[in-house]
């Protein structure tokens, strides 16, 4: 399995030590592209970020659901063990209920349901389901819940994805009672990255301004951001 300090440290070299102009070159990143993704659907992977803006949400989450990548499919979690131990240790699992939205494989949930939350699971490729946790198919800039239907809601590795990051993060925080955890991996902006991300944060004020919230902490936890909302607060400021 690949971990996620593997493809951090490959990630570092290439974009912080690479100079951009042969970093961001198409005749540079193909022979990597193509053993990433095993020599299929490489033109569509590499102008993922022309094509994306107009695609469906059908057709997004058929992308998601067939691709087929040497890295992302080989990993349980995109999350770093350093950060998992930093979300637990600043959220409360008092009988709490927990969504996880971009849940992935389900690593994070299970883990959160093994310290006592309450855990539902959200992503966009239908027909999941968890032993552990409920399960909705839903895309992150339309999510199907309740206002406040949840305590606390964990998206990680998800926003960076996204089209719309402002209706996804009002989403969010629509669902989101008590507090909102956003990880994102801090990251510098390439057209041509191994990834599908189409969002960039290689700054935490970034993040921090792109949230638009009043009531956070923001902190870079190795190699990513990790972004925690008092929404309670945020709510009743108004």
């Amino acid at each position: 399995m690949n971990s996620r300090s593997f493809t951090n440290t490959i990630r570092y070299f290439m974009d912080e030590w690479i100079p951009p102009a042969i970093r961001d070159s198409k005749l540079f990143m193909y022979p990597l592209f193509y053993y990433a993704y095993k020599g299929k659907n490489i033109k569509e992977v590499m102008n993922l970020k022309k094509k994306v803006f107009k695609w469906t949400d059908k057709e997004l989450s058929d992308f998601y659901a067939n691709r087929d990548t040497r890295f992302s499919n080989s990993r349980k979690t995109d999350l770093s063990k350093q950060s998992i131990d930093y979300i637990f240790n600043n959220i409360s699992s008092d009988n709490n209920t927990l969504l996880d939205v971009g849940c992935g494989s389900g690593f994070f949930l299970e883990l959160a349901n093994k310290k006592g939350f309450i855990t539902t699971g959200c992503d966009i490729i239908p027909n999941k389901s968890f032993d552990h946790s409920d399960y909705f198919q839903g895309n992150v800039e339309e999510l199907p819940f309740e206002d406040d239907a949840f305590d606390i809601v964990t998206c990680s590795h998800t926003l960076e994805h996204v089209v719309d990051f402002e209706k996804a993060v009002l989403e969010l925080k629509r669902i989101t009672k008590y507090k909102l955890c956003v990880v994102v991996p801090c990251q510098r902006a390439y057209f041509y990255t191994l990834d599908e991300h189409i969002r960039f944060f290689p700054y935490k004020w970034m993040l921090e301004q792109e949230m638009k919230m009043e009531f956070y902490t923001c902190k870079k936890v190795h190699g990513d951001l990790v972004y925690i909302a008092d929404i309670a607060k945020e709510k009743n400021k108004k």
